[in-house]
């Protein structure tokens, strides 16, 4: 069967069967297409050694370029095989390039508390000018629900109505997860409402639409230098990452945060179980079951 052909049934599985969203199938097409192209023959008949010379093609790609392409071809040679037109999945001979994910930049507690005690001493008083509100209330919707900035600034006016726990987020891959609005973030949303002009459908809007990305970056600088912090230490993401961060020094479960931070894989949410070392230490001595065992034994032995 041609190539071409393969790849179309590949893809409609894909979509019918594990839900992949329109951009990742448009990634696959292209990174199956173009491996289609540089072998000498047939894709779907292709053996270990040429996907060893396909890879070394990809030697000038970043790793995590080249990774993502050889695991289109294991999921597509997987899936000839489940499907009986392979009796092999040459591509799990084929080593992984190696990747390493960066750690997020850290964004420390004290820093966290001084934007919001200067957020929330410009939005004080009894009538605070309308965008020192709008500031709190991003500011708390980003470290106090860990949204993506496109989550946020597209956000509609009805997300927030009727006194809601949850804010019902349509996040990447169009997956809609739920995600808590604390208590300090409802405060913040009672001052903002009355202050929006009626017939906008966001909760942030701007001009014709609702605030741009870029927008809310520049304001999240603005405020981090009105209160003697560096900017180029805060972005969206950072405080997305401060929020992730500091919930796993609480306590949080690792499984809960994958929900809230709208993961597909809770690979990506472990790079933030970079926790100080002496809370782990601290872990094993108290919840150890051979700790538990020692307690006992002393207490046995002093009774």
């Amino acid at each position: 069967m041609p190539d071409g052909s393969l790849i179309d049934r590949f893809l409609e599985m894909m979509a019918a069967e594990r839900g992949a969203s329109r951009n990742t199938l448009a990634a696959y097409r292209r990174d199956l297409e173009q491996a289609a192209e540089l072998i000498h023959g047939s894709l779907g008949n292709a053996q270990a050694d040429d996907l060893r010379k396909l890879m070394a093609d990809y030697q000038s790609l970043a790793a995590s370029s080249a990774a993502r392409k050889l695991s289109a071809l294991r999921q597509f040679f997987a899936f000839l095989l489940d499907e009986g037109d392979r009796t092999d999945n040459p591509a799990l001979d084929i080593a992984r390039p190696a990747t390493r994910r960066p750690l997020p930049r850290i964004l420390t507690h004290d820093h966290v508390e001084t934007l919001f005690a200067q957020a929330s001493e410009e939005a004080a008083g009894e009538t605070p000018p309308a965008n020192a509100v709008r500031m709190l209330l991003l500011l708390e919707l980003l470290y106090g629900s860990g949204l993506r900035a496109s989550e946020l600034v597209s956000l509609p006016r009805r997300a927030v109505t009727g006194g809601r726990e949850f804010l019902i987020i349509r996040g990447k891959g169009d997956k809609e997860r739920l995600v808590p609005l604390s208590e300090r973030a409802r405060e913040a949303v009672d001052r903002w409402l009355p202050l929006l002009a009626d017939g906008s459908p966001w909760l942030f809007p701007s001009g014709k639409a609702h605030l741009s990305r870029v927008r809310l970056f520049q304001l999240l600088r603005e405020l981090a230098a009105r209160a003697g912090i560096d900017p180029a230490a805060i972005s969206p993401h950072v405080l997305r990452h401060a929020f992730a961060t500091h919930l796993l020094e609480g306590g949080a479960d690792l499984r809960a945060l994958q929900l809230m931070l709208g993961h597909a894989d809770i690979a990506t949410t472990e790079i933030y179980t970079h926790v100080d070392s002496r809370r782990l230490v601290e872990l094993v001595n108290k919840r150890h079951p051979l700790a538990r065992i020692d307690d006992v034994d002393l207490a046995t032995s002093s009774s």
